[in-house]
């Protein structure tokens, strides 16, 4: 059998949209001698729907999609299987199922729902789903398919030291006689998905001496990137197929031959998550309604990253820099700025921040009286910042793109209603010692892009004399490690000062900066997410609270 791995891009709720998306692949792929076109998890509704899974109004046409699938497939030389939101049985405790269709010339053959629902970090689908009771080979053209839906398949207890479920719906469809396991996904990337899916799905192929295929979507929505990066493995735990990471491919396994072709794609995971930031920018980008954006340029280290992925994710044309000198700003700011707009060849703006901090001074100078300059009238400058670039935003129709990165967000080293106003925070799952890294690898793309001198002058957000980023956070050296292993390993005080060999008291005054400042992360523009554990959807904490780490 000539099996095709169909990685597409749906949009969540698009779902005439992404009916067309299945049936054109489907289609190609027939054209190149499929049997049967395998497609991603909840491909007809896009992954994930949330909410709009309690209207009525979104299941009813879901299932309509399903039909128009079935009813278009009689011209369709070969086979089918797509995710779909399903009805659940009579009596469920919820109403619909996360499920597949196994759909050939007009007719439904068979259908599977998944049976492990994930509910943690960025998944919550037991709070949508009813799960499936169980697990059932279907045939077709002569071969026994075993069909999981993601999850599904994550639940090996001789790969997982603590498996997370009771069933191993793999093992069943094993038990059952399935001649191929087929996983149709919608598992989001983050630096350690590719080669952690990899090294899963191996072990399994060896293990039950059967050829596994993995199909994952490919597009960001909202939050969360989907890297695609489908696979196929044989008896043996070879990678006999594979498709790029996030681009819109199709790739053929045959399974007499268990062989299939071979796509090129990311060798260094800094290099994967540049794109995974371009490719989730451009789709929330475009799947928003937006064609155009405007990002705040600093001359720093982080607005020249996002100035860069904006360009590469929309085109040069579409991008507008903008400098916002005040009275605290450095000439190089400037310098750099405009040097790398030109060598972006990005739209530059310059507009001063200073004559409105003078007037808002002297308003507010009465009330102020007998108390000494601070913080305040640095946020002030912050917040007219912010003000210019949504102004800009509402008369040009753009979308305003944040700079700040994770380190700065997880402390609270941000302005709220400054510089954190936007539409997207682009970087704020990238620490800041990433961002040098990932700008190295621009410079690598594209010599001479980024002037040097971004790279070795001290961070300084330049709202003081002579301010520096030192002046309020330890070294970005020091301050990334921790934060990592409070924030992603959710390690203690007392582990992380042993493990890095830092004073308790730095870290425990770190972690508790963390949690002082969840009011902020809960009113930021949502970020991409590119790490084990990213601030927003996947990570929930409470805002009025009063539980610190000692």
């Amino acid at each position: 059998m000539r099996i095709a791995l169909c990685q597409i891009n749906p949009t969540v709720g698009d779902l005439a949209g992404n009916l067309e998306l299945v049936l054109d692949a489907a289609r190609r792929a027939a054209s190149r001698g499929a049997d049967l076109a395998v497609f991603p998890e909840l491909v007809l509704t896009g992954y994930p729907p949330r909410d709009l899974l309690e209207k009525e109004s979104f299941r009813r046409r879901s299932l309509e999609s399903l039909e128009r699938l079935i009813a278009a497939s009689a011209s369709v030389p070969c086979g089918i299987v797509a995710g779909y939101v399903g009805a659940a049985p009579e009596g469920s405790r919820r109403s619909v199922t996360n499920s597949a269709a196994l759909i050939e010339k007009g007719r439904l053959l068979a259908t599977q729902s998944k049976m492990l629902l994930p509910t943690y970090d960025v998944f919550d689908e037991g709070r949508y789903f009813q799960p499936a009771a169980s697990q059932r080979v279907c045939e077709f053209r002569g071969m026994r398919l075993g069909i999981t839906i993601c999850e599904d398949a994550w639940n090996d207890k001789q790969f997982w030291e603590r498996p997370l479920y009771d069933s191993d719906p793999v093992e069943s469809l094993v038990s059952q006689g399935a001649g191929i396991i087929l996983s149709i996904n919608g598992s989001p990337y983050d630096m350690t998905k590719r080669a952690l899916r990899r090294q899963m799905f191996t072990a399994m192929a060896r293990r039950h001496r059967l050829p596994h295929v993995y199909v994952n979507m490919v597009g960001g929505n909202d939050q969360l990137v989907f890297d695609g990066s489908s696979f196929a493995v044989d008896a043996e735990g070879r990678i006999a197929a594979a498709a790029p990471s996030f681009r819109e491919d199709i790739v053929f396994f045959d399974t007499e031959t268990c062989h299939g072709e071979l796509r090129e794609s990311h060798a260094d995971e800094v290099e994967a998550a540049y794109d995974a930031l371009v490719l989730g920018t451009r789709d929330y980008i475009a799947k928003c309604g937006f064609r155009s954006v405007i990002i705040g340029l600093s001359g720093g280290i982080d607005s020249t990253l996002v100035a860069c992925i904006a360009a590469d994710a929309v085109g040069a044309e579409n991008v507008t820099g903008v400098s916002l000198p005040g009275p605290y700003s450095s000439d190089h700011s400037l310098a750099d700025a405009r040097a790398l707009a030109a060598n972006l060849g990005i739209r530059y703006e310059v507009i001063s921040i200073t004559p409105a901090y003078e007037t808002l001074l002297a308003t507010f100078a009465p009330v102020f009286a007998g108390a000494a300059p601070d913080v305040t009238e640095e946020n002030i400058q912050s917040r007219l910042r912010g003000l210019a670039l949504m102004a800009l935003s509402n008369k040009w129709g753009s979308l305003v793109l944040t700079t700040g990165n994770k380190s700065e967000v997880a402390v609270g080293y941000c302005t709220l209603y400054g510089d954190m106003a936007g539409g997207l925070a682009v970087i704020s799952d990238v620490p800041k010692t990433m961002v040098y890294e990932l700008c190295r690898r621009v410079n690598a793309r594209r010599p001479g892009t980024i002037p040097e001198n971004v790279f070795i002058k001290p961070p300084s957000a330049e709202l003081r004399p002579n301010q520096k980023d030192s002046d309020s956070l330890p070294e970005y050296e020091v301050l990334d490690p921790i934060l990592k292993a409070y924030i992603e390993e959710l390690k203690s005080p007392a582990e992380i000062a042993a493990e890095l060999g830092q004073p308790p008291e730095l870290v425990r005054s770190i972690i508790n900066r963390v949690d002082r400042n969840e009011y902020k992360r809960q009113q930021a523009a949502p970020g991409l997410k590119v790490t084990t554990k990213a601030f927003g959807m996947g990570r929930r904490y409470p805002i009025a609270q009063r539980f610190f780490e000692e």
